[in-house]
């Protein structure tokens, strides 16, 4: 009599060979998964009822993401190298990952410490009428590497030139002052460029000049205390 359908011969795996549904199988699976150009895509093929987020991240992936990071990061503002380690840090990113992809960004020139130095200078002499002591307190500020701070700074060092950029300064800030009587426009313009990082001495002779006593160089809408 033919065996009942019912009653088919159990299924024995060779040795070795992990059933489906196993955890043996199922890690097999993931070791696939992980080693695929694509792995998070092809989790969803894995037929297990494994939530996303218990998997392990790859190599690729981690990589991905802090890459993602990063350049967001770079799309909103330079950063200085000290500065993205930092942000990555915050991001609990570890220590190697951190250093491959600062060492990646600057390889190909989006992290690059001399010309942030170089571009901040700019910026902040003509823009904001910085003087250097000022310049040098927002680049550490930044983090910046100190041998980019010096070479940026060459072309500051001189006190000549610090003295012009102080004296254009001061004398866009005393046509403010033309109501105030002299000694109190001499506080608040003495003020005002100590503020903006210049020198004591550097102050005085602009604040001289630009209100007056200096005569030559004073503007037409500047105060007058003759």
């Amino acid at each position: 009599m033919a065996a009942s359908s019912d009653h088919l011969a159990p299924v024995i795996y060779l040795p070795g060979v992990p059933a489906p549904g196993s955890v043996e199988h199922l890690r097999d699976r993931i070791r696939e998964v992980e080693s695929s150009p694509t792995p998070r895509a092809s989790r969803s093929r894995l037929g297990t009822d494994v939530a996303e987020e218990e998997l392990p991240e790859s190599v690729g992936e981690r990589s991905a993401r802090v890459h993602t990071i990063a350049l967001r990061a770079l799309t909103r503002r330079s950063l200085s190298i000290a500065e993205m380690r930092s942000l990555l840090a915050t991001r609990e990113i570890d220590e190697v990952d951190r250093e491959i992809e600062v060492d990646a960004l600057v390889r190909v020139g989006l992290l690059d410490d001399d010309d942030l130095a170089s571009t901040l200078v700019r910026s902040l002499r003509e823009r904001k009428g910085l003087g250097r002591a000022a310049i040098v307190a927002e680049l550490k500020r930044r983090k910046i590497d100190p041998d980019s701070i010096t070479a940026a700074l060459d072309d500051v060092s001189e006190e000549g030139d610090e003295f012009e950029r102080a004296l254009e300064v001061a004398l866009k800030r005393a046509g403010q002052l033309r109501s105030l009587d002299p000694e109190t426009a001499k506080r608040r313009l003495s003020g005002y460029l100590m503020r903006k990082g210049y020198s004591g001495s550097v102050m005085s002779r602009a604040v001289g000049e630009a209100l007056g006593a200096g005569g030559s160089r004073r503007t037409a809408g500047g105060p007058r205390f003759d």
